[in-house]
């Protein structure tokens, strides 16, 4: 079977944010899911090596908030490429702290909702929660981002441990790694060094500068 195929779905970018064992965490997924909507039901895929896979499931709650077409592709790099176990992946992304301990993202989002876990299901590789939202928004602003947005457009890329991460098919061309967030460049039709001064890292916003090449 063609390995692209579940390409075709639709997903948002959302951050999911928990109460950490010594600070709150969050990180990007593009699984928040609607079940039902009485009851009001959703459900998240979390990855079992993820440290807010632990963290949900100490707590027993999580927040959700959706992403917008404005949300900077640096809060996409803070939250999505390094993991709370290293450190507080919030320190220069703009929050509040819910009196639950979970964080909210104020950078541009359109909403956010507070979720109780209410069952979760283990495959080989995810935790599926299942979680009733108890609070959240009022309003809805903006246009929400969607997974396809964030590739065609930020020009993204999926983590390893994403649920819609792929291994690259072999490619020819020199690649180049990001300092910071990891993000690699490769194309055979723009080569790295033939991008102006002026580039920056899709995801993490730093400039052309700290990138090295990978041997």
């Amino acid at each position: 079977m063609y390995d692209k195929i579940l390409t075709s779905l639709s997903y948002g970018m959302c951050a999911v944010g928990v109460k950490g064992a010594t600070a709150p965490n969050a990180c990007i997924v593009n699984t928040v899911i609607q079940i039902s909507s009485y009851p009001m039901t959703v459900a998240v895929s979390i990855n079992h090596s993820n440290y807010t896979n632990e963290c949900i499931k100490r707590s027993g709650e999580f927040t959700v908030s959706v992403l917008s077409e404005n949300t900077s592709g640096a809060v996409i790099g803070a939250l999505g490429f390094t993991s709370g176990r290293d450190g507080n992946k919030l320190d220069n992304v703009r929050h509040k702290i819910l009196r639950e301990g979970a964080p909210v993202i104020q950078e541009d989002i359109c909403c956010w909702f507070l979720c109780r876990v209410v069952h979760h299901v283990e495959t080989v590789t995810h935790t599926i929660f299942i979680a009733e939202p108890v609070a959240g928004s009022e309003v809805i602003k903006g246009t929400p981002m969607t997974y396809e947005f964030y590739k065609n457009v930020i020009k993204g890329k999926s983590p390893k441990y994403a649920p819609t991460y792929i291994p690259e098919e072999e490619e020819y061309a020199e690649k180049f790694a990001c300092t910071i967030c990891s993000y690699e460049y490769s194309s055979l039709l723009i080569p790295f060094e033939e991008l102006p001064p002026s580039w920056v890292c899709p995801i993490c916003g730093a400039p052309k500068s700290v990138f090295r090449k990978i041997e």
